[in-house]
């Protein structure tokens, strides 16, 4: 049953992170493309915003991808918890900590769930079992 949660949370982190990294990289699902999240990137200080909506956007795409599938587990947590603590940083630290406020619990929670499997493992459903 433990691996079967575990892929559960897997599964919806990492689908979702894939779906952010889409809106930053392509405009996919209601986002603005590289430019226009570039373009907000510049607008609270982050420069070159675009270079910053790449890396972000590909963080946010592979860290889901590889946490979805269970590959590279670590590496996955990490990408998906280095995107959420510069969000963080950069725009909820101010609000405090409830996201009602546009606070930062939503990405501490994100961080908490990817550091934590990322330390227990992905499961038995998941690549890195079955290729480590």
């Amino acid at each position: 049953m433990l691996s079967l949660g575990l892929l559960i949370i897997r599964l919806v982190i990492g689908v979702l992170f894939i779906g952010h990294g889409a809106q930053k990289l392509f405009g996919w699902f209601g986002g603005h493309g590289l430019k226009g999240t570039g373009g907000w990137f510049e607008s609270i200080g982050m420069k070159p915003g675009v270079t910053l909506a790449l890396l972000a956007g590909l963080s946010e795409l592979f860290g889901g991808l590889l946490f979805a599938l269970g590959l590279l587990t670590p590496l996955a947590g990490i990408l998906i918890a280095a995107t959420m603590l510069m969000a963080i940083i950069k725009v909820h630290w101010q609000n405090g900590v409830w996201v009602t406020s546009n606070g930062y619990e939503y990405n501490l929670t994100l961080i908490a769930v990817a550091i934590g499997v990322a330390l227990i493992g992905p499961g038995q459903y998941a690549l890195d079992a079955i290729l480590f």
